[in-house]
């Protein structure tokens, strides 16, 4: 998420009332999680464990919990809880907005395309031309749609990401300030959810379909033409690339890749990033053709027995 401005790293230290190493003019102009920072851009960690991933990424400013040796071209915001902070930094540069309205005033919408009854469109939404959206769907604020996209009945854009920290009195939610952004002749099924990133964006690729009853999570990329059938759950900060097909009940892990035209069989769960061009099935993956072997294998295992006695 970049800022409407460049400010100051002084700026930003006196908006969350902390202390600061490097130079007070030493410019910020955004917000990101690890994995999408630039230069510019605040990124927080709070454990230990971190610290060497945050200190060495693309992201020059560093929100973190405790005094360490500031690498060169970077600058350190001192936190005492740097989650809390960073919500801090999203309630200010994309503060909720109420509306009262089916359809803001502020949402851009292209010639031919189609909203149906019972809809919501929300603030600073983006739909292109000869989209049909049909009813009941929810577009929460700062979504981006292409040209000639269908959104059948129920699906809801832009949820916020399921990403919490445990306190002692329950969980604490990493608040959404992200987008989802959906390219041109993609084609959304009913009932789907597709939550919006963070801080960056939740992207559905050109060409690509769902299927009814899909949910993506927060941060995830799919490519170009992509198929995914009915009940399939992807998490968060999922990469699926280009032209891959994954069939109805797949569950996916967070944070990994899943290769170009790839083919996942049904209820299978992707428990890591698998290669593109195979086939695969079951839970933990594998190419299916090895799988179905240990399946047809398991089943001689009485007969294997009987023989034994």
């Amino acid at each position: 998420m970049k800022f409407p401005k460049i400010h100051s790293l002084q700026e930003i230290a006196n908006l969350l009332q902390c202390e600061f190493i490097g130079d007070q003019n030493f410019p910020v102009s955004g917000m990101n999680e690890i994995h999408v920072v630039e230069p510019g851009d605040i990124v927080f960690v709070d454990h230990p464990k971190y610290y060497d991933k945050a200190l060495q990424s693309a992201a020059t400013i560093v929100l973190i919990n405790k005094k360490v040796d500031c690498p060169e071209g970077k600058a350190l915001l001192i936190s005492d809880d740097p989650f809390r902070d960073f919500n801090t930094l999203t309630k200010h540069f994309r503060p909720f907005q109420a509306t009262t309205v089916s359809i803001s005033l502020s949402a851009t919408i292209g010639e031919g395309t189609v909203i149906q009854p019972n809809c919501f469109v929300g603030n600073n939404v983006t739909i292109g031309k000869n989209c049909l959206i049909h009813p009941n769907v929810t577009i929460y604020d700062n979504t981006v749609i292409g040209d000639n996209v269908m959104i059948h009945a129920g699906t809801i854009l832009g949820a916020d990401a399921f990403y919490y920290k445990k306190r002692p009195d329950g969980f604490d939610q990493l608040i959404s300030g992200g987008r989802v952004v959906i390219e041109n002749n993609v084609g959304i099924g009913a009932l789907c959810t597709i939550d919006k990133g963070v801080t960056g964006d939740t992207t559905i690729g050109e060409g690509t379909k769902l299927d009814n009853q899909v949910h993506v999570g927060h941060d995830t990329v799919i490519g170009k033409k992509c198929l995914i059938a009915s009940q399939t759950g992807i998490a968060g900060c999922v990469i699926i690339e280009d032209e891959v097909t994954i069939w109805g009940q797949v569950g996916t892990t967070s944070g990994i890749t899943i290769g170009a035209k790839a083919v996942i069989m049904g209820q299978t769960g992707v428990t890591k990033s698998v290669e593109g061009g195979k086939s695969y099935f079951g839970t933990p993956i594998e190419e299916s053709r090895e799988k179905l072997k240990q399946l047809a294998n398991i089943k001689k295992i009485p007969e294997i027995l009987n023989k034994l006695k």
